[in-house]
Protein backbone atom coordinates (compact mmCIF):
# COMPACT_ATOMS: atom_id res chain seq x y z
CA UNK A 1 0.00 0.00 0.00
CA UNK A 2 1.29 3.48 -0.86
CA UNK A 3 2.39 5.42 2.22
CA UNK A 4 0.71 8.81 2.41
CA UNK A 5 1.51 11.78 4.60
CA UNK A 6 -1.03 12.89 7.16
CA UNK A 7 -2.53 16.13 5.85
CA UNK A 8 -2.81 19.32 7.83
CA UNK A 9 -6.30 20.30 8.98
CA UNK A 10 -6.52 24.06 8.47
CA UNK A 11 -9.34 26.01 10.09
CA UNK A 12 -10.57 29.61 9.83
CA UNK A 13 -10.23 31.96 12.80
CA UNK A 14 -12.05 35.27 12.56
CA UNK A 15 -11.18 36.27 16.13
CA UNK A 16 -8.92 35.29 19.00
CA UNK A 17 -11.63 33.24 20.71
CA UNK A 18 -12.34 31.38 17.46
CA UNK A 19 -8.63 30.65 17.03
CA UNK A 20 -8.56 29.01 20.45
CA UNK A 21 -11.71 27.00 19.75
CA UNK A 22 -10.41 25.76 16.38
CA UNK A 23 -7.15 24.55 17.91
CA UNK A 24 -8.87 23.08 20.96
CA UNK A 25 -11.14 21.01 18.69
CA UNK A 26 -8.32 19.61 16.58
CA UNK A 27 -7.06 22.03 13.92
CA UNK A 28 -3.38 21.68 13.05
CA UNK A 29 -3.25 25.28 11.84
CA UNK A 30 -5.49 28.32 11.53
CA UNK A 31 -5.62 31.18 9.06
CA UNK A 32 -6.41 34.65 10.35
CA UNK A 33 -6.77 38.19 9.06
CA UNK A 34 -5.06 41.34 10.23
CA UNK A 35 -6.86 44.66 10.38
CA UNK A 36 -6.15 45.24 6.68
CA UNK A 37 -5.53 43.22 3.47
CA UNK A 38 -7.82 40.31 4.36
CA UNK A 39 -10.74 39.14 2.22
CA UNK A 40 -13.08 38.98 5.22
CA UNK A 41 -13.72 42.47 6.54
CA UNK A 42 -16.87 41.09 8.22
CA UNK A 43 -14.66 39.00 10.50
CA UNK A 44 -13.45 40.63 13.72
CA UNK A 45 -9.84 40.08 12.60
CA UNK A 46 -6.71 40.55 14.69
CA UNK A 47 -4.76 43.44 16.07
CA UNK A 48 -1.03 42.85 16.41
CA UNK A 49 -1.38 42.21 20.15
CA UNK A 50 -4.23 39.75 19.64
CA UNK A 51 -2.20 37.95 17.01
CA UNK A 52 0.75 37.66 19.38
CA UNK A 53 -1.52 36.04 21.94
CA UNK A 54 -3.05 33.74 19.32
CA UNK A 55 0.34 32.70 17.95
CA UNK A 56 1.60 31.98 21.48
CA UNK A 57 -1.51 29.87 22.20
CA UNK A 58 -1.00 27.91 18.96
CA UNK A 59 2.75 27.41 19.29
CA UNK A 60 2.42 26.19 22.88
CA UNK A 61 0.31 23.35 21.46
CA UNK A 62 2.49 22.66 18.43
CA UNK A 63 0.08 24.34 15.99
CA UNK A 64 0.57 27.02 13.32
CA UNK A 65 -0.94 30.38 12.41
CA UNK A 66 -1.09 31.79 8.87
CA UNK A 67 -1.76 35.48 8.21
CA UNK A 68 -4.10 36.17 5.29
CA UNK A 69 -3.32 39.19 3.07
CA UNK A 70 -4.98 38.03 -0.13
CA UNK A 71 -6.94 41.00 -1.42
CA UNK A 72 -6.53 42.02 -5.04
CA UNK A 73 -4.63 45.23 -4.27
CA UNK A 74 -4.83 48.64 -5.91
CA UNK A 75 -2.01 51.20 -5.88
CA UNK A 76 -2.97 52.64 -2.50
CA UNK A 77 -2.93 49.15 -1.00
CA UNK A 78 0.60 48.48 -2.21
CA UNK A 79 1.76 51.72 -0.62
CA UNK A 80 0.43 50.56 2.77
CA UNK A 81 1.51 46.92 2.62
CA UNK A 82 5.14 47.31 3.69
CA UNK A 83 4.16 49.02 6.95
CA UNK A 84 1.42 46.45 7.57
CA UNK A 85 3.71 43.47 7.06
CA UNK A 86 6.56 44.85 9.17
CA UNK A 87 4.13 45.60 11.99
CA UNK A 88 2.59 42.11 12.01
CA UNK A 89 5.89 40.25 11.65
CA UNK A 90 6.48 40.86 15.34
CA UNK A 91 3.57 38.50 16.11
CA UNK A 92 5.62 35.52 14.93
CA UNK A 93 3.06 33.89 12.61
CA UNK A 94 4.22 30.93 10.51
CA UNK A 95 3.27 31.93 6.95
CA UNK A 96 1.47 34.61 4.97
CA UNK A 97 -1.18 34.02 2.29
CA UNK A 98 -1.12 36.38 -0.70
CA UNK A 99 -2.68 36.39 -4.16
CA UNK A 100 -0.90 39.23 -5.94
CA UNK A 101 2.52 38.93 -7.59
CA UNK A 102 3.56 42.41 -6.48
CA UNK A 103 2.69 41.72 -2.84
CA UNK A 104 4.43 38.37 -3.13
CA UNK A 105 7.65 40.05 -4.31
CA UNK A 106 7.45 42.71 -1.60
CA UNK A 107 7.02 39.98 1.02
CA UNK A 108 10.09 38.14 -0.25
CA UNK A 109 12.11 41.36 -0.04
CA UNK A 110 10.85 42.46 3.40
CA UNK A 111 10.83 39.00 5.04
CA UNK A 112 12.94 36.59 2.92
CA UNK A 113 12.68 33.80 5.50
CA UNK A 114 8.89 33.99 5.86
CA UNK A 115 6.93 31.12 4.31
CA UNK A 116 4.56 32.36 1.59
CA UNK A 117 1.38 30.59 0.49
CA UNK A 118 -0.41 31.54 -2.73
CA UNK A 119 -4.12 32.18 -2.21
CA UNK A 120 -6.96 30.50 -4.06
CA UNK A 121 -7.65 34.02 -5.37
CA UNK A 122 -4.64 33.56 -7.67
CA UNK A 123 -6.66 30.96 -9.62
CA UNK A 124 -4.09 28.19 -9.80
CA UNK A 125 -5.66 25.46 -11.93
CA UNK A 126 -2.64 23.95 -13.69
CA UNK A 127 0.74 22.46 -12.86
CA UNK A 128 2.72 25.11 -14.76
CA UNK A 129 1.45 28.04 -12.71
CA UNK A 130 1.86 26.07 -9.47
CA UNK A 131 5.46 25.16 -10.31
CA UNK A 132 6.22 28.73 -11.40
CA UNK A 133 5.07 30.10 -8.04
CA UNK A 134 7.28 27.49 -6.38
CA UNK A 135 10.31 28.53 -8.40
CA UNK A 136 9.69 32.13 -7.36
CA UNK A 137 9.84 31.05 -3.71
CA UNK A 138 6.31 30.05 -2.68
CA UNK A 139 6.11 27.18 -0.21
CA UNK A 140 2.46 26.34 -0.86
CA UNK A 141 -0.20 26.86 -3.52
CA UNK A 142 -3.86 26.91 -2.49
CA UNK A 143 -5.65 25.47 -5.49
CA UNK A 144 -8.74 27.05 -7.01
CA UNK A 145 -12.00 25.50 -5.86
CA UNK A 146 -12.77 24.56 -9.48
CA UNK A 147 -10.42 21.55 -9.44
CA UNK A 148 -11.26 17.85 -9.82
CA UNK A 149 -9.40 14.98 -8.19
CA UNK A 150 -7.98 14.08 -11.60
CA UNK A 151 -6.62 17.60 -12.11
CA UNK A 152 -5.17 17.69 -8.60
CA UNK A 153 -3.45 14.35 -9.21
CA UNK A 154 -1.83 15.68 -12.37
CA UNK A 155 -0.62 18.82 -10.63
CA UNK A 156 0.80 16.69 -7.82
CA UNK A 157 2.61 14.38 -10.26
CA UNK A 158 4.09 17.25 -12.30
CA UNK A 159 5.32 19.56 -9.54
CA UNK A 160 8.15 19.35 -7.03
CA UNK A 161 7.57 17.17 -3.99
CA UNK A 162 8.48 20.03 -1.68
CA UNK A 163 5.72 22.26 -3.09
CA UNK A 164 2.74 21.93 -0.77
CA UNK A 165 -0.78 21.80 -2.20
CA UNK A 166 -3.81 22.96 -0.28
CA UNK A 167 -7.51 22.80 -1.18
CA UNK A 168 -10.82 23.81 0.35
CA UNK A 169 -12.78 20.77 1.53
CA UNK A 170 -15.67 22.38 3.39
CA UNK A 171 -17.69 25.58 3.41
CA UNK A 172 -19.35 28.18 1.21
CA UNK A 173 -18.86 28.12 -2.56
CA UNK A 174 -18.77 31.18 -4.81
CA UNK A 175 -20.61 31.63 -8.11
CA UNK A 176 -17.53 33.31 -9.56
CA UNK A 177 -14.19 31.73 -10.33
CA UNK A 178 -12.44 31.33 -6.97
CA UNK A 179 -14.12 34.42 -5.59
CA UNK A 180 -13.21 36.86 -8.37
CA UNK A 181 -16.66 38.42 -8.36
CA UNK A 182 -17.77 41.83 -9.64
CA UNK A 183 -21.47 41.55 -8.78
CA UNK A 184 -21.09 42.99 -5.28
CA UNK A 185 -19.00 45.91 -6.48
CA UNK A 186 -21.41 46.74 -9.29
CA UNK A 187 -24.64 46.40 -7.31
CA UNK A 188 -23.69 47.71 -3.85
CA UNK A 189 -20.30 49.40 -4.30
CA UNK A 190 -18.79 46.80 -1.96
CA UNK A 191 -15.75 45.16 -3.53
CA UNK A 192 -15.59 41.40 -2.96
CA UNK A 193 -11.95 41.40 -4.05
CA UNK A 194 -11.22 43.84 -1.23
CA UNK A 195 -13.04 41.71 1.36
CA UNK A 196 -16.39 43.52 1.46
CA UNK A 197 -18.67 41.16 -0.51
CA UNK A 198 -22.41 41.71 0.04
CA UNK A 199 -23.18 38.21 -1.34
CA UNK A 200 -25.56 39.16 -4.17
CA UNK A 201 -25.29 35.53 -5.35
CA UNK A 202 -27.66 34.66 -2.48
CA UNK A 203 -30.36 37.16 -3.51
CA UNK A 204 -33.63 36.40 -5.23
CA UNK A 205 -33.81 37.70 -8.80
CA UNK A 206 -36.58 38.72 -11.21
CA UNK A 207 -36.38 39.80 -14.83
CA UNK A 208 -37.31 43.31 -16.02
CA UNK A 209 -37.79 43.97 -19.75
CA UNK A 210 -36.31 47.29 -20.90
CA UNK A 211 -39.53 48.79 -22.28
CA UNK A 212 -41.64 47.69 -19.28
CA UNK A 213 -39.94 49.17 -16.19
CA UNK A 214 -41.44 48.14 -12.88
CA UNK A 215 -42.95 44.96 -14.35
CA UNK A 216 -41.15 42.12 -12.60
CA UNK A 217 -41.20 38.70 -14.21
CA UNK A 218 -40.10 35.62 -12.27
CA UNK A 219 -37.00 33.76 -13.41
CA UNK A 220 -37.46 30.00 -13.50
CA UNK A 221 -35.00 27.19 -14.07
CA UNK A 222 -37.03 24.03 -14.60
CA UNK A 223 -39.70 25.71 -12.47
CA UNK A 224 -37.69 25.08 -9.30
CA UNK A 225 -37.18 28.66 -8.23
CA UNK A 226 -35.31 31.91 -8.77
CA UNK A 227 -32.11 31.77 -6.71
CA UNK A 228 -30.10 31.25 -9.87
CA UNK A 229 -26.63 31.99 -8.43
CA UNK A 230 -27.04 30.37 -5.01
CA UNK A 231 -24.55 27.53 -4.56
CA UNK A 232 -24.82 24.75 -2.03
CA UNK A 233 -22.02 24.41 0.52
CA UNK A 234 -18.99 22.22 -0.10
CA UNK A 235 -18.71 19.14 2.11
CA UNK A 236 -16.15 16.37 1.59
CA UNK A 237 -16.50 14.58 4.93
CA UNK A 238 -17.74 11.44 3.15
CA UNK A 239 -14.67 11.38 0.90
CA UNK A 240 -11.80 11.61 3.37
CA UNK A 241 -10.06 8.59 1.84
CA UNK A 242 -10.00 10.15 -1.65
CA UNK A 243 -8.80 13.47 -0.21
CA UNK A 244 -5.95 11.91 1.75
CA UNK A 245 -4.82 9.73 -1.14
CA UNK A 246 -4.99 12.66 -3.60
CA UNK A 247 -1.66 14.00 -2.35
CA UNK A 248 -3.04 17.21 -0.85
CA UNK A 249 -0.95 18.53 2.02
CA UNK A 250 -3.62 20.66 3.66
CA UNK A 251 -7.42 20.42 3.96
CA UNK A 252 -8.93 23.87 4.33
CA UNK A 253 -12.23 24.72 5.99
CA UNK A 254 -13.92 27.97 4.93
CA UNK A 255 -15.62 30.34 7.36
CA UNK A 256 -13.84 33.15 9.21
CA UNK A 257 -17.21 34.78 9.90
CA UNK A 258 -18.80 31.56 11.16
CA UNK A 259 -19.56 31.00 14.85
CA UNK A 260 -17.46 29.26 17.48
CA UNK A 261 -20.04 26.47 17.53
CA UNK A 262 -19.75 25.99 13.77
CA UNK A 263 -15.97 25.81 14.04
CA UNK A 264 -15.98 23.34 16.91
CA UNK A 265 -18.43 21.00 15.19
CA UNK A 266 -16.89 21.01 11.72
CA UNK A 267 -13.26 20.90 12.83
CA UNK A 268 -13.91 18.00 15.20
CA UNK A 269 -15.72 15.97 12.53
CA UNK A 270 -12.84 16.32 10.07
CA UNK A 271 -10.29 15.71 12.84
CA UNK A 272 -12.03 12.46 13.79
CA UNK A 273 -12.30 11.37 10.15
CA UNK A 274 -8.65 12.03 9.33
CA UNK A 275 -7.44 10.30 12.49
CA UNK A 276 -9.69 7.30 11.82
CA UNK A 277 -8.12 6.83 8.40
CA UNK A 278 -4.59 6.79 9.75
CA UNK A 279 -5.47 4.41 12.56
CA UNK A 280 -6.27 1.71 9.99
CA UNK A 281 -5.98 2.86 6.35
CA UNK A 282 -6.64 -0.54 4.78
CA UNK A 283 -9.92 -1.04 6.62
CA UNK A 284 -11.08 2.55 6.71
CA UNK A 285 -14.79 3.16 6.18
CA UNK A 286 -16.70 6.41 6.41
CA UNK A 287 -18.61 6.86 9.63
CA UNK A 288 -22.08 8.28 8.89
CA UNK A 289 -21.98 10.04 12.25
CA UNK A 290 -19.46 12.54 10.84
CA UNK A 291 -21.97 13.86 8.32
CA UNK A 292 -24.72 13.80 10.94
CA UNK A 293 -22.56 15.97 13.17
CA UNK A 294 -21.84 18.48 10.42
CA UNK A 295 -25.56 18.75 9.73
CA UNK A 296 -26.02 20.05 13.26
CA UNK A 297 -24.56 23.42 12.27
CA UNK A 298 -26.13 26.09 10.08
CA UNK A 299 -25.60 25.13 6.41
CA UNK A 300 -27.05 25.36 2.88
CA UNK A 301 -27.36 21.72 1.78
CA UNK A 302 -24.14 20.05 0.72
CA UNK A 303 -22.32 19.32 -2.51
CA UNK A 304 -18.94 17.84 -3.48
CA UNK A 305 -18.28 20.83 -5.74
CA UNK A 306 -15.81 20.14 -8.58
CA UNK A 307 -13.92 17.22 -7.00
CA UNK A 308 -15.65 14.57 -9.09
CA UNK A 309 -15.97 16.66 -12.26
CA UNK A 310 -17.78 19.76 -13.39
CA UNK A 311 -21.06 20.36 -11.56
CA UNK A 312 -24.32 19.71 -13.32
CA UNK A 313 -27.68 21.13 -12.29
CA UNK A 314 -27.82 19.89 -8.70
CA UNK A 315 -25.13 22.06 -7.10
CA UNK A 316 -27.31 25.19 -6.91
CA UNK A 317 -30.17 25.70 -4.50
CA UNK A 318 -32.92 27.24 -6.63
CA UNK A 319 -35.57 27.29 -3.93
CA UNK A 320 -34.08 29.40 -1.16
CA UNK A 321 -30.92 31.08 0.10
CA UNK A 322 -31.85 30.37 3.72
CA UNK A 323 -29.69 28.25 5.98
CA UNK A 324 -30.79 24.93 7.40
CA UNK A 325 -30.68 25.27 11.20
CA UNK A 326 -31.91 22.23 13.08
CA UNK A 327 -29.73 22.70 16.17
CA UNK A 328 -28.53 25.75 18.05
CA UNK A 329 -25.84 26.51 20.58
CA UNK A 330 -27.27 26.82 24.08
CA UNK A 331 -24.11 27.44 26.06
CA UNK A 332 -20.36 27.02 26.33
CA UNK A 333 -18.83 25.14 29.27
CA UNK A 334 -16.59 27.24 31.51
CA UNK A 335 -15.80 24.68 34.21
CA UNK A 336 -16.90 21.46 35.94
CA UNK A 337 -16.92 20.75 39.67
CA UNK A 338 -16.52 16.99 40.29
CA UNK A 339 -17.65 17.35 43.93
CA UNK A 340 -21.00 18.98 43.24
CA UNK A 341 -21.24 17.58 39.69
CA UNK A 342 -22.24 21.04 38.50
CA UNK A 343 -21.10 22.27 35.10
CA UNK A 344 -20.86 26.03 34.72
CA UNK A 345 -22.20 27.21 31.38
CA UNK A 346 -22.12 30.63 29.73
CA UNK A 347 -25.59 30.94 28.22
CA UNK A 348 -26.03 31.59 24.50
CA UNK A 349 -29.70 30.67 23.93
CA UNK A 350 -32.43 29.81 26.39
CA UNK A 351 -32.89 26.32 27.78
CA UNK A 352 -35.28 24.81 30.29
CA UNK A 353 -35.45 22.29 33.06
CA UNK A 354 -36.45 19.08 31.26
CA UNK A 355 -34.63 20.02 28.02
CA UNK A 356 -32.85 17.26 26.10
CA UNK A 357 -29.40 18.55 25.23
CA UNK A 358 -26.05 17.35 23.87
CA UNK A 359 -22.56 18.33 24.94
CA UNK A 360 -20.03 18.41 22.11
CA UNK A 361 -16.57 17.80 23.59
CA UNK A 362 -13.13 18.54 22.12
CA UNK A 363 -12.29 14.84 22.37
CA UNK A 364 -14.54 11.80 22.44
CA UNK A 365 -18.20 11.33 21.60
CA UNK A 366 -20.82 13.91 22.46
CA UNK A 367 -22.83 13.39 25.64
CA UNK A 368 -26.63 13.33 25.72
CA UNK A 369 -28.27 14.74 28.83
CA UNK A 370 -31.72 15.62 30.15
CA UNK A 371 -31.51 18.73 32.30
CA UNK A 372 -33.06 18.03 35.71
CA UNK A 373 -31.46 20.81 37.72
CA UNK A 374 -30.45 24.39 36.84
CA UNK A 375 -29.23 27.13 39.13
CA UNK A 376 -28.25 30.72 38.47
CA UNK A 377 -24.96 32.37 39.40
CA UNK A 378 -26.27 33.08 42.90
CA UNK A 379 -26.97 29.37 43.46
CA UNK A 380 -30.75 29.70 43.24
CA UNK A 381 -32.63 26.92 41.46
CA UNK A 382 -34.38 28.14 38.29
CA UNK A 383 -36.74 26.61 35.73
CA UNK A 384 -35.36 28.39 32.66
CA UNK A 385 -32.03 29.97 31.72
CA UNK A 386 -32.87 32.78 29.32
CA UNK A 387 -30.25 35.49 29.79
CA UNK A 388 -27.50 35.25 27.14
CA UNK A 389 -23.92 35.70 28.42
CA UNK A 390 -24.95 35.05 32.02
CA UNK A 391 -23.86 32.03 34.05
CA UNK A 392 -25.99 28.95 34.71
CA UNK A 393 -25.04 25.69 36.38
CA UNK A 394 -26.41 22.29 35.42
CA UNK A 395 -26.02 19.05 37.34
CA UNK A 396 -24.55 16.24 35.23
CA UNK A 397 -22.59 13.11 36.18
CA UNK A 398 -20.19 13.27 33.22
CA UNK A 399 -17.09 15.49 33.70
CA UNK A 400 -17.00 18.07 30.92
CA UNK A 401 -13.97 19.96 29.62
CA UNK A 402 -13.80 23.73 29.32
CA UNK A 403 -15.08 24.90 25.89
CA UNK A 404 -17.43 21.95 25.46
CA UNK A 405 -20.50 23.12 23.54
CA UNK A 406 -24.03 22.55 24.84
CA UNK A 407 -26.51 22.34 21.97
CA UNK A 408 -30.15 21.48 21.52
CA UNK A 409 -32.77 21.09 18.83
CA UNK A 410 -33.70 24.56 17.63
CA UNK A 411 -37.08 25.76 18.80
CA UNK A 412 -39.29 26.57 15.80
Amino acid sequence: MKIVKKPELLAPAGSLSKLKIAITYGADAVYVGGEEFSLRVAAENFSVEEMKEGVAFAHERGKKVYLTANIIPHNEDIDKYEKFLKEYLSAGFDAIIVSDLGMFQMTREIAPDLEVHISTQANNVNYKSAETWHKLGAKRVILAREMSFAEIAEIRSRTSDDLELEAFVHGAMCISYSGRCLLSNYMTNRDSNQGACSHPCRWKYNLVEETRPGEYMPVFENERGTFIYNSKDLCMIEHIKELIESGLDSFKIEGRVKTEYYLATVVKAYRDAIDAYFEDPENFVTNPDWLSEIKKVSYRDYTTGFFFGKPGGTEQNYRSSSYIRDYELLGIVESYDPKTKLVTVIQKNRFFKGSEVEFLRPKGDFVKHKIEYIENEQGEEIEVANRPQEVARIRIDVPLERDSMMRGVRLK
